[in-house]
């Protein structure tokens, strides 16, 4: 793999716009995950209870494994979540500048699935490391599910 981008791609994004679709996206994950919470639980949801804890862990997974299938199957079918649509940048195909297709699934799991192990701490820790590694990459500027999945996020022209 060459240093270089494929002449007709678009330019890369910037991390800007790149913290602004994540940041939008965790909204949706949130949105998400207290949707599937409330029709799970309904009240159960403030009650302290080894029971609801246990179920609270349950749906907070189930939350998490639903966020996948959106993020993935919106980065397979268009390069593009909600936070990217919405701030007109996409995942591209490194070699090639296509939409990302089945590895649209693979950046979607190692990105979200992590997620699922918050209550050690080790989900936490790798967002972290993953959304944080763009800033020192070069010369793609890619977090560490973009390398998995060989994909770069660029400008949607």
């Amino acid at each position: 793999m060459t240093a270089d981008l494929p002449a007709d791609m678009a330019p890369l994004a910037t991390l800007g716009q790149r913290f602004l679709a994540r940041l939008i996206d965790t909204v949706v994950l949130v949105a998400v995950v207290v949707l599937v919470s409330w029709a799970a639980l309904g009240d159960e949801i403030r009650h302290g209870t080894d029971e609801a804890l246990g179920k609270r862990a349950l749906v907070a997974v189930l939350g998490y494994i639903l966020y996948f299938a959106i993020e993935g199957a919106m980065t397979a079918a268009r390069g593009q979540t909600v936070g990217k649509l919405a701030l007109r940048i996409r995942a591209a195909r490194l070699v090639d500048g296509g939409v990302p297709g089945s590895a649209g699934w693979l950046r979607a799991a190692v990105y979200v699935l992590p997620a699922v192990l918050s209550a050690i701490l080790i989900g936490p820790f790798f967002w972290l490391v993953n959304s944080l590694w763009c800033t020192w990459d070069r010369p793609f500027q890619q977090c560490l599910h973009d390398k998995a999945a060989k994909t770069v996020v660029v400008a949607a022209l």
